[in-house]
C-alpha cells in the first residue's frame, strides 16, 4: 500500500520537483499550491498519512492550515519554509507541527524525514493471539477458532479483523480498508467489505466491529 501525502507548496518548481520525487520513491503525491486549496481537500478526505506544509502561502497561510488539521486529525505534519529563525520554529511547534525544514534542502534528507514520521506515526499492534469473548485469532497463522471450534475464516477477513484493531477506536471508510489491504490492480468494489465484515461477525460472534453509518467501520469493545 502506498503512503499518501499532502503536498502544500505555492512555489510551482518547488512543488512539482517534490511530488516527482516523492511519487519515484512510491508515494502517493497530491499537490496543491495554496492554503485554501489544501483545507479544502484535507476537509473533503482527510485520508494522509502525511502532510508536507509550506509556511507562506497565498489565501491561507501554513499556519491557518496547520491550525485548521488539527481540529480534525493528527496527521504528521512536516513544515517547509524560507525562515530559518527561532520564532518561526518555535511557533510551528506550538501549532502541533510534527518537524520543520528549511529552505533550500536536500530531497534525500526530506525523503529520511517522511520516512521517519511515518514510523512514528503508524499504529503496531504487536500481539500474534487475540482473545475476545469465546473468539480466539492467529494473526500469524491465519486462522481462529469459536468456542475452541476451528472456524473456517479467509486470511483476508483475518487481515480486516487486525487492521481494525490496530486503528481502534478510528473510523476506517471502505476505501481506506481497500487501499491497505488490496492492491490497485487487484481491487475488488468497495461494498465487498461489507461481505467481509458481515463474515467476521457471523463466524466469529463479533458484537465488537461497529457500523458508522455513511462513513464505514470501527473497532470498539463493548464497556
Amino acid at each position: 500500500m502506498k503512503e499518501k501525502i499532502l503536498l502544500v507548496e505555492d512555489e510551482e518548481i518547488t512543488r512539482e520537483g517534490i511530488a516527482e520525487f516523492l511519487t519515484v520513491k512510491g508515494y502517493h503525491v497530491v499537490a496543491v499550491g495554496d492554503g485554501a486549496a489544501a483545507i479544502n481537500v484535507f476537509e473533503s478526505t482527510q485520508d494522509f498519512d502525511l502532510i508536507i506544509l509550506d509556511i507562506m502561502l497565498p489565501k491561507a497561510d501554513g499556519f491557518e492550515v496547520l491550525h485548521t488539521i488539527r481540529k480534525y486529525s493528527q496527521t504528521s505534519v512536516l513544515m517547509l519554509t524560507a525562515m530559518d529563525d527561532e520564532y518561526t520554529q518555535i511557533m510551528s511547534f506550538d501549532e502541533q507541527a510534527d518537524d520543520y525544514m528549511s529552505k533550500p534542502f536536500s530531497l534525500a534528507v526530506l525523503e529520511k524525514r517522511i520516512e521517519a514520521l511515518l514510523r512514528r506515526s503508524k499504529p503496531i499492534y504487536t500481539k500474534k493471539i487475540w482473545m475476545y469473548k469465546d473468539s480466539k485469532v492467529d494473526f500469524s497463522g491465519y486462522s481462529a477458532t469459536y468456542q475452541d471450534l476451528e472456524v473456517d475464516i479467509k486470511p483476508k477477513e483475518i487481515k480486516l479483523l487486525h487492521l481494525l484493531i490496530e486503528h481502534s477506536g478510528q473510523t476506517l471508510t471502505r476505501d481506506q480498508i481497500l487501499d491497505r489491504l488490496w492492491e490497485s490492480e487487484e481491487a475488488p468494489i468497495d461494498r465487498v467489505i461489507d461481505v467481509y465484515i458481515k463474515n467476521l461477525r457471523k463466524k466469529l460472534y463479533l458484537d465488537c466491529i461497529k457500523t458508522v453509518k455513511g462513513l464505514g467501520y470501527k473497532y470498539e469493545e463493548s464497556v
